[in-house]
């Protein structure tokens, strides 16, 4: 699964990136880490971005880069 898919009000554990050197690097960058819990809060109108909480802090992600990292499982 995605975070691309996670609804929001949903948590989840990251896996793993699957981006190529740049963007792997991105999101690394932006604390996605494998081990992080991630909240999805919400989308915009469009679904696209993606508002997420992790670590205390709100970032936004284009629903493509989403595409690329892999989560573990999904809890309301």
């Amino acid at each position: 699964m995605t975070l691309k898919e996670i609804l929001p009000g949903q948590n989840c554990l990251i896996e793993s990136i699957n981006a190529d050197n740049v963007l792997a690097q991105r999101l690394l960058d932006l604390g996605l880490l494998p081990g992080t819990w991630v909240e999805v809060v919400r989308n915009a109108p469009l679904l696209d971005p993606v508002e997420m909480k992790l670590d205390g802090y709100l970032i936004s992600l284009r629903r493509e880069e989403a595409e690329y990292v892999q989560v573990e499982a999904c809890y309301d």
